[in-house]
């Protein structure tokens, strides 16, 4: 069964140490699909269906580095798109954020990755206000930064309000931001748990039935996404408790038995089966 506290930070958190220095950790799975510069393309939509990003044209360098994130090369990827100025900026700071969220078995470094992305993603953002990529990839690093130093003290740093008012720009600018809706509901619905109803309204403006609303919407515009109906399952648990359990379970499963589109989705798969056997 799924539990509340269950937070998908990484798939790692249990491999030893390495050193500083060390080559990304590789991703574990073999049986994901495989894209290269060319076949990554017509999947396009598919594989972006949460984050729309306007695709690079064939024979672009960054085709091959869409295709290594996919296949779950990140730090090729990562590589790149750093490689390629403010165009490559989102791969980079996708390929990172998510490495770091999934793999990275060091805390000291994961944090330091989702701080790069923040600042490489603020500073964007900063010079390109309606800039929804950089914008998302800023909320997504600060929502698990935050998770990795405490709520609490995230929200005490003023973390939160920056969070959320990057999520809401994103969805004002392009409403059909499918992640951007799952991620303000799971923000929403983190914030209500760890400070409460009350003290979440009046302070952060956020509510339990806008945070479903949230993910209603979000699952409305990309259905087959594991990692949604995860955060879902959870909202569920910290807003409602024991009493929700049954609907977070069947989230849990269903995702738990989605065929993965990518390496990414792959990861989101063998966490869902990881937090039913909790």
């Amino acid at each position: 069964m799924p539990h509340p506290d269950f937070k998908p930070l990484s798939l790692m958190s249990a491999s030893p140490v390495a050193a500083a220095g060390d080559p990304w950790t590789p991703l574990p799975y073999a049986d994901v699909p495989r894209y290269d510069a060319r076949s990554v393309l017509p999947h396009w939509p598919r594989l972006h269906a949460g984050h729309p990003v306007t695709p690079p044209d064939e024979g672009h360098p960054l085709a091959e580095g869409w295709a290594r994130y996919h296949n779950g090369e990140f730090e090729r990827a990562a590589t790149i798109g750093l490689l390629h100025g403010a165009q490559g900026l989102v791969l980079a700071n996708q390929a990172t954020a998510i490495y770091a969220n999934y793999l990275e078995p060091r805390e000291s470094m994961r944090l330091s990755m989702f701080r790069q992305v923040i600042e490489r993603a603020g500073a964007q953002a900063a010079a390109e206000p309606d800039n929804c990529h950089a914008l998302y990839w800023q909320a997504y690093a600060l929502g698990r930064y935050s998770q990795g130093i405490s709520v609490a003290r995230a929200l005490a740093q003023g973390l939160g309000s920056k969070l959320k008012g990057a999520l809401e720009r994103v969805i004002e600018l392009q409403p059909n931001h499918a992640d951007a809706h799952i991620a303000l509901a799971a923000f929403h619905a983190e914030v209500i748990d760890k400070v409460g109803a009350l003290v979440g309204r009046m302070t952060y403006g956020v509510r339990a039935e806008t945070s479903v609303e949230l993910f209603e919407r979000g699952l409305e515009l990309h259905p087959h996404a594991p990692g949604a109906l995860m955060e879902y399952g959870r909202a569920l648990l910290m807003l409602h408790g024991d009493a929700r359990m049954g609907e977070a379970t069947r989230l849990y499963e269903k995702a738990a038995s989605m065929q993965p589109a990518d390496a990414k989705e792959r990861l989101d798969v063998e966490l869902a089966r990881a937090g039913l056997s909790d």
